[in-house]
């Protein structure tokens, strides 16, 4: 599944805008990234959990690909872009998740530049609703589907269970029909009864299987594709390493709300308003997570995958301990 027509509109989109601007904005500047070092409180990192770490709706349980990444920059000249694209593939390798090889494979993570953002969204969810994420009904749609930062992200999870096959999360339910045999009355008073079977539909039902653990109850979240939109013209005072880092943070994760400034130093402050400290560059706390991430149990309770992540970088970060 590909956004490939829509894609295909960003340079159209994109005209009206370019027309009407009387001079060239600077281009982004490709420099070197580097990682930033992180001194970090048992404190920082139960806050930065707590706020970054989204749970998907329906597992409830923090999503992770599970599938070989691939990435896929448009709306950027072809160096910036390669740029870009190669740098979520590195980080993605650093932290321990699998990385499609090839190059020409059919990208998960779509990654678009465009001076029309909104455009773009109106057409997403007018022809591929699905990339806007889990939605109940159109007034939440709508919502999804309006731009109001200048990098966003939209997520499509899925969800695995004990047969290893994921579904895609949705608000339209594949129904559950079962036969089960029941008892029939067969003589007055309920004196005779007979064995029969008996059909049963729930339309809004969707079957999984499951351990029924309080603890790894065999459902896990995975993404299935990420749409990821940045508008340029307002971005020019970042350069491109700086860029790269923030979508690949979005490519790798879901976070939660990008107003939040964190105490932990982070790539995902850059955004944020009012915040004390932002980071150029990813940091080793923003690496610290995404390994956490991907080494947790994907089939624990959402606290026990928080746990997790929680130990994993506390014995990289931690400075306060005695």
């Amino acid at each position: 599944m590909r956004l490939t027509a829509i894609l295909g509109m960003v340079s159209l989109l994109a005209a009206p805008a370019a027309a009407q601007t009387p001079a060239p904005a600077p281009a982004m500047t490709l420099e070197s990234v580097t990682v930033s070092a992180t001194k970090a409180s048992q404190a920082a990192i139960d806050s930065f959990i707590g706020t970054r770490a989204t749970a998907t709706r329906v597992a409830n349980k923090l999503a992770r690909w599970r599938r070989a990444i691939c990435p896929e920059t448009r709306g950027l000249g072809p160096t910036y872009a390669k740029f870009v694209t190669g740098r979520i593939r590195e980080i993605a390798e650093t932290i321990g998740a699998r990385v499609d090889e090839d190059e020409k494979c059919t990208p998960n993570i779509e990654i678009v530049f465009t001076t029309a953002p909104q455009g773009l969204l109106d057409s997403v969810r007018k022809d591929h609703p699905s990339y806007l994420g889990y939605y109940d009904n159109q007034s939440q749609a709508e919502k999804l589907a309006t731009v109001t930062y200048p990098i966003q992200s939209w997520y499509t999870t899925a969800t695995g269970d004990l047969t290893g096959e994921p579904q895609v999360d949705g608000g339209k339910k594949q129904g559950v029909e079962f036969q089960a045999t029941s008892m029939t009355v067969t003589a007055p008073g309920g004196l005779g009864m007979a064995p029969s079977m008996q059909t049963f539909s729930m339309p809004s039902a969707t079957a999984r299987s499951g351990t029924g653990s309080r603890i790894s109850d065999g459902l896990s979240s995975e993404f299935f594709h990420i749409l990821i939109v940045a508008e340029p013209a307002k971005l020019y005072e970042h350069d491109v390493g700086t860029i790269a880092d923030y979508v690949a943070m979005l490519a790798l994760s879901q976070p939660g709300s990008p107003d939040r400034c964190e105490s932990l130093p982070s790539i995902t402050n850059l955004l944020a308003p009012g915040c004390a400290t932002i980071a150029r560059t990813i940091t080793d706390g923003d690496l610290a997570y995404l390994r956490g991430l991907y080494k947790m149990s994907p089939t624990a309770t959402l606290q026990g995958q928080r746990n997790e992540m929680r130990f994993q970088m506390e014995k990289t970060l931690v400075t306060d301990k005695p």
